[in-house]
């Protein structure tokens, strides 16, 4: 039986829920932690203008008054010709998993959300990307260098294993981020999709294990 998160790091509401699952995960150590990245605007080429920074700015403000988690709106908004492609962030998750797994590599998934939300820094950027995972990765007892990392951030396969997360995301019938399920013997339970508090996960997932039991 294991949890399957589907989400992506430059997705506010996965940011949010972020600290939700890490309790989660907390609570329930037995369930293995699988992270799936959906790629929610991947390959994206358009320059975001003032008026797509400001329509995001309206989530992040939701999202702030239910976790309570910090963003930097000044530093978004004073970046230029900054385009909304989550292909990197996706695949920095990806390469991570060379290194990390479970409750590690969801440190190092938040670690990306808190350097684009609340530092303000540049997540399409594979030096920027390479810096906060490595560190993250050291944090959680992995020692791995930055350089390991951009090398295994930019390597194609890992590239096309960002791409079948992608797919697989489709595969699953995730129409939304963040979503969560649970696997039980080859079969796929819905948990929750969108921000959901760690008591209100926490209470479907007894829902769901209690028939299986």
């Amino acid at each position: 039986m294991k949890l399957i998160y589907v989400g992506d790091p430059m997705c506010s509401w996965c940011y949010g829920f972020g600290k939700e699952l890490s309790a989660l995960v907390a609570r329930v150590p037995d369930l293995k932690l699988e992270i799936v990245v959906g790629g929610i605007r991947a390959g994206a080429t358009d320059v975001l203008d003032a008026a797509g920074k400001r329509f995001r700015l309206q989530h992040w403000q939701r999202v702030e008054s239910l976790s309570g988690l910090p963003f930097n709106r000044e530093a978004f908004m004073a970046r230029e010709g900054f385009v909304y492609d989550t292909e990197p962030v996706c695949r920095a998750v990806v390469a991570a998993r060379r290194f990390a797994s479970g409750e590690a590599l969801l440190s190092v998934f938040r670690a990306l959300q808190n350097g684009f939300y609340a530092q303000g820094r540049d997540t399409t950027d594979g030096h920027v990307l390479s810096d906060i995972a490595a560190t993250a990765l050291r944090a959680a007892g992995v020692e791995v260098s930055v350089d390991a990392f951009y090398q295994a951030w930019a390597a194609a396969e890992t590239k096309e294993e960002t791409q079948r997360d992608f797919a697989r995301s489709r595969a699953l019938g995730v129409a939304s981020f963040p979503t969560l399920l649970l696997e039980e013997q080859g079969r796929t339970y819905a948990v929750h999709s969108g921000y959901a508090s760690v008591n209100a996960l926490e209470e479907r997932l007894n829902e769901i294990e209690g028939p299986l039991a």
